[in-house]
């Protein structure tokens, strides 16, 4: 049956500090997301009793693993926890079957019953007829399909994942993705997925945590963070511009323009005159063309950066006009939760090189009817 997960713990080690809480309800799957070196791997690590906090609690259905006040720090082989990381770790002597039918076999059961639980894991991952493979001959999606099955043959009350995708290519991670979304859904494994990639949160977790600086800055069902981001960083991660801005007599005021509030589906006492506000702009909501064509509409950009886009080319446009003086907002966008660069997605017919480069001045226009206003 599985078990929920709870965790209240603070590291810190070799400067770097980590403070994080977490729930996770029996059977459901928390993702963690972030940047580099924002703490995830630490995370992992403290659950797994890999590491032992300074401070704080790890519970697993009510069992206490961790708890420094009271010393207390089950290791990691008897906390009921698998963690499956970017390398599989297959034992390279054992065969592709013997790989899995090991952690049934380290839990008590028979040789009979460990090979028929690793043969079924086997084929829920898509690998039968592979077993008597050694791991050496294995591509790199293989072998980690294995490693999977033999995390999943150990039936741990919770599943650690750091990462298992990253290692992969192109074409093999999105078929391992769903192999893991399927099992995780089917067999009800409670899970903490870490990952950098949103798109492995969307399909895969019912909650994330996004991580930063060793902090959660955002956390959530992730339909409710990924559609609205809250902070520049989680933003960053589903590819959403938040821009400051002001309300002044009815209007929003920002570096890329001004709209009326009720264009924006707002209501015009949502935010106070004269009180900061912060735009969230989609790549959707962003026209961009040459400098000179229509010179009336939007307002002149520098295009910043190319590069590949589902369906197209993705921009990164500065604002030429400074910043406007938005309380809490430092100018620069170096605030904790908006900037003004923009992304825009183009579609590869209207990419010129002679309009659109890198140092390039454009015009931009935002759509107001695609743009979210909220409080800054």
């Amino acid at each position: 049956m599985s078990t929920g997960l709870a965790a209240d713990v603070q590291s810190e080690r070799g400067g770097f500090r980590l403070s994080a809480s977490l729930d996770v309800p029996a059977g459901s799957v928390l993702a963690v997301v972030g940047p580099n070196a924002s703490g995830k791997s630490t995370l992992l690590q403290l659950l797994a009793g890999l590491l032992t906090p300074q401070q704080g609690t790890v519970r697993l259905s009510g069992r206490v693993l961790t708890d420094v006040a009271r010393g207390i720090q089950v290791p990691p082989e008897h906390r009921g926890i698998g963690l499956l990381g970017q390398d599989p770790l297959l034992f390279p002597h054992l065969s592709v079957l013997e790989n899995v039918a090991f952690g049934p076999r380290s839990a008590g059961a028979g040789r009979a019953q460990a090979r028929r639980t690793a043969l079924h894991w086997l084929d829920r991952v898509g690998l039968d007829g592979l077993g008597a493979r050694r791991p050496g001959t294995l591509s790199g999606g293989q072998a980690q399909r294995v490693a999977l099955a033999r995390a999943l043959a150990a039936r741990p009350d919770v599943l650690l994942l750091d990462e298992p995708l990253a290692a992969l290519d192109a074409e093999t991670a999105p078929v391992l993705r769903q192999v893991l979304a399927e099992q995780l859904r089917t067999t009800g494994t409670t899970a903490v997925v870490v990952s950098h990639d949103v798109l492995d949160a969307a399909l895969l977790a019912d909650q994330v945590a996004v991580l930063h600086e060793g902090a959660v800055v955002e956390h959530g069902p992730v339909t409710e963070v990924l559609d609205a981001p809250a902070t520049r960083f989680t933003a960053a991660l589903v590819g959403v511009a938040l821009v400051p801005g002001v309300v002044r007599a009815g209007g929003v005021h920002t570096a890329w323009g001004g709209w009326p509030v009720s264009a924006i589906g707002a209501a015009p006492d949502q935010i106070p005159d004269g009180g900061p506000c912060v735009v969230r702009v989609r790549p959707a909501a962003v026209t961009v063309a040459p400098a000179g064509e229509n010179a009336e509409a939007g307002v002149e950009g520098m295009v910043k950066w190319l590069e590949p886009a589902a369906g197209g080319v993705r921009v990164r446009l500065a604002a030429k006009s400074a910043d406007l003086a938005v309380p809490g907002v430092e100018p620069g966008g170096k605030g904790p939760d908006a900037g003004t660069d923009l992304l825009a997605d183009i579609d590869p017919a209207r990419v010129d090189p002679s309009w659109l480069a890198p140092g390039a001045r454009v015009r931009v226009r935002l759509d107001p009817q695609r743009l979210a206003l909220r409080r800054s």
